[in-house]
């Protein structure tokens, strides 16, 4: 084996995934799985069937993803007039308004970011299930991002939550969250669970598996 090629799990060392002790992996006592000695956590060089659940993850939120963005994300009554919003036709009011910037940070962080991360983690989950070695730090690259920027994906939950919370004049006008945003609220979350639960060093196992 390459020297320069050596890692945690080829000496028999993991990380704990809750206070992160770099931890001895010996088997289990009688059995039992192997815990963390500082935190009590459970211990395992790999995510447990990481993929699988990335896989059923992603697949249900893609399945989200349309519902989210055709349904109505808010219903707007005023003066007896009932009007329904869905997220692009809430960025092509702000556009015609003169709102770029709005209509812009909407899109980008309603529409473009959650599909972008949904196509990313798709495109790892193949490349790890295909064992490819193609620019490995790359693919590390393109998992951080996914954690950073999934968690803003909520600004439009946000805004209808302000909206409802703010706008109370009784017969006048109400706004009221329309399906859209129960779709869309899932899509967010869902991704962010997928995120966590795909493995990255998995993207290193070939590697290693070259090297040895």
């Amino acid at each position: 084996m390459n020297q320069s090629a050596l890692t945690a799990r080829n000496v028999s060392l993991v990380s704990c995934p809750c206070c992160h002790l770099l931890c001895e992996m010996r088997s289990g006592h009688q059995g039992r799985p192997l815990t963390c000695p500082r935190c009590g956590a459970a211990l395992h060089q790999r995510k447990i069937n990481s993929l699988a659940r990335t896989w059923a993850l992603v697949l249900a939120a893609f399945v989200c993803y349309i519902p989210a963005n055709v349904l109505p994300i808010t219903h707007v009554t005023s003066l007896g007039h009932v009007q329904s919003d869905t997220i692009m036709s809430g960025v092509i009011y702000f556009m015609v308004s003169g709102s770029w910037p709005i209509a812009l940070v909407i899109f980008v962080a309603s529409v473009f970011v959650p599909l972008v991360k949904l196509i990313i983690l798709t495109f790892l989950l193949i490349s790890v299930q295909r064992k490819t070695n193609w620019r490995q730090k790359d693919r590390t690259r393109l998992y951080r991002i996914t954690e950073v920027i999934g968690r803003w994906s909520m600004v439009d939950i946000y805004v209808v939550t302000i909206l409802v919370a703010l706008v109370k004049m009784g017969a006048l006008a109400t706004i009221e969250a329309g399906p859209g945003a129960v779709f869309f609220g899932a899509v967010v979350v869902i991704t962010m669970f997928a995120a966590m639960t795909f493995d990255p060093r998995l993207i290193w196992d070939t590697k290693e598996q070259h090297n040895e």
